[in-house]
């Protein structure tokens, strides 16, 4: 294992991070606060305590995620792009990596970017008394493994894309309506069965349901289903995305 030129990527990446931190940190921290404002103490104070919580604690893992999820794809994807774009993939290319190593640093790097914006999100839901963590392990782990998978994703879209408008065609088109979709404002018991059946399909309501149920205790999903979904996930992006890097797609000459 390049424990340096891991190391070395994931510093990189730290950087580059905090040199544009309005775009990457404050932003989404500032997204994630309105929609706390809005959804917890607006609308929130019409609704009745859900699940033995308060309903701004209810919706604020959902809100975490959804921050993780845009942090980690818009972390990977536009990395490898403009490393793509400036050919300063080669420089990977030619260091003493194997292809999985790319594959952890990238997605390592990915998932530094989201954890930071996720410690910020979660002082954010304190200051709203929003906050709880009933499995702080667990949390961390699902937190981890969802910006995992959306980091792979965004290495997807980056092999893939020919123009700067095409990193968020999969964001906008998939991505997003999946996860408004996926439970992350309300209960799937609001909905009529077909509809919560259709939910129940949705893999991104495993991942708010996971993360919401290591924060307050409370699960709508079969446990087993959402790891074998989760896990499923990264198994398979991890080695669709090892076999690219091994093929050269859109990265060798």
């Amino acid at each position: 294992m390049n424990a340096i030129g891991l190391f070395t990527m994931l510093r990189r990446e730290a950087k580059r991070t905090l040199r544009v931190v309005v775009q990457t940190l404050i932003a989404p921290t500032v997204s994630a606060a309105l929609y706390l404002f809005i959804f917890g103490t607006v609308i929130g104070t019409k609704i009745e305590d859900f699940a033995g919580v308060p309903y701004i604690s209810f919706v604020f893992p959902g809100v975490l995620m959804l921050s993780i999820i845009n942090a980690s794809f818009a972390s990977a994807s536009s990395n490898l792009y403009f490393m793509r774009f400036t050919r300063g993939i080669e420089e990977i290319l030619i260091a003493p990596f194997s292809y999985l190593e790319m594959l952890v640093g990238f997605v390592g790097s990915a998932v530094v970017r989201a954890l930071m914006v996720s410690v910020l999100i979660l002082l954010t839901g304190l200051a709203f008394g929003a906050v709880s963590l009933v499995n702080p392990v667990a949390f961390f782990l699902y937190v981890a493994a969802v910006a995992a998978i959306f980091a792979m994703l965004g290495i997807i879209v980056a092999l893939w894309a020919e123009g700067f408008e095409q990193l968020q065609v999969l964001n906008t088109f998939v991505i997003t309506p999946l996860t408004y979709l996926g439970g992350i404002f309300y209960s799937i018991t609001f909905l009529p069965p077909l509809a919560a059946e259709i939910t129940r399909a949705n893999p991104f309501f495993y991942f708010a349901d996971g993360i919401r149920s290591s924060m307050i205790g409370y699960s709508e999903a079969n446990t087993a289903i959402g790891l074998i979904v989760i896990v499923g996930l990264l198994v398979g992006l991890a080695i669709l995305v090892t076999t690219l890097f091994r093929k050269g797609w859109k990265i060798r000459a």
